[in-house]
């Protein structure tokens, strides 16, 4: 097994570039830490290029028996290459895949409309993942999938459904040609109360950006748009809170 000993190591400096938008697009990698999260990928069977693990840890036995090339870090090394304050000290590096967009249409999407925030981003999909949704499309302007953060707040969620980073029109008119209702959330003229909703099998929901909200230009396009009454003195909702209401109050 090798052992990288040195930060100034080329891998271990190309590694790092992974914790940013520019270095995962040009490797077509990114990087994963925590035991949470290298574990959850192991469960999912996806493709891993490297597992990378501290000294003092590499004979944990799950590990041991895993079909992947593993790399010794030293302590140094792990807390360089390290998001975190206090890293647990494994990683994995793992290639980008594209999904291929679904032919069949069964299940409820969630849509971001320039969601910011990568805590918001990783909350959103690991709450559609527990609600049961089939997907969610990260619209222009939200944070990368893989954004260090986001794959930290979404818990290996991403795993386990399918994250597309598209263009949220053509998938607004793909849902509507197949007579799926696209539901908005606003404060227009428009909206309604999400109270007393009829729960359907499939739909697509959009939510927007933390400070402005949806679009007014896929508002345009929305067959309905929600809104969760406030019943207290609080002036709006958090984007993963609100949106975590309606998928488990929409979805039947």
């Amino acid at each position: 097994m090798e052992k990288i000993t040195s930060v100034k190591n080329q891998r271990i400096k190309d590694w790092k570039k992974l914790s940013t938008r520019k270095g995962r697009n040009k490797a077509n990698q990114y990087i994963i830490e925590g035991f949470h999260l290298v574990e959850e990928a192991v469960k999912a069977k996806v493709l891993i290029d490297y597992i990378l693990i501290k000294e003092d840890l590499i004979s944990i036995e799950w590990l041991t028996d895993l079909k992947v090339e593993r790399i010794e870090l030293s302590s140094e090394v792990a807390e360089e290459l390290s998001g975190t304050q206090a890293t647990q000290g494994i990683f994995a590096v793992l290639p980008i895949s594209e999904h291929s967009k679904p032919q069949i249409v069964n299940k409820p999407y969630l849509f971001l409309d320039a969601v910011q925030d990568p805590g918001n981003v990783g909350t959103l999909i690991r709450s559609a993942d527990a609600a049961g949704f089939g997907g969610v499309v990260l619209g222009e302007g939200s944070a990368d999938l893989f954004n260090p953060k986001t794959l930290r707040s979404a818990q290996g969620s991403h795993f386990h459904l399918k994250v597309y980073q598209e263009n949220l029109t053509s998938w607004i008119k793909r849902f509507q040609a197949d007579s799926k209702l696209v539901y908005g959330t606003a404060l227009d003229e428009r909206a309604v109360s999400y109270i007393g909703e009829k729960p359907q099998k499939s739909f697509a929901l959009i939510v927007g950006n933390e400070g402005s909200g949806v679009s007014s230009e896929l508002l345009k396009e929305t067959d309905k748009n929600l809104y969760i009454p406030i019943k207290g003195q609080a002036e709006s909702l958090n984007v993963a809170i609100a949106a975590s209401i309606l998928m488990f109050s929409l979805y039947q």
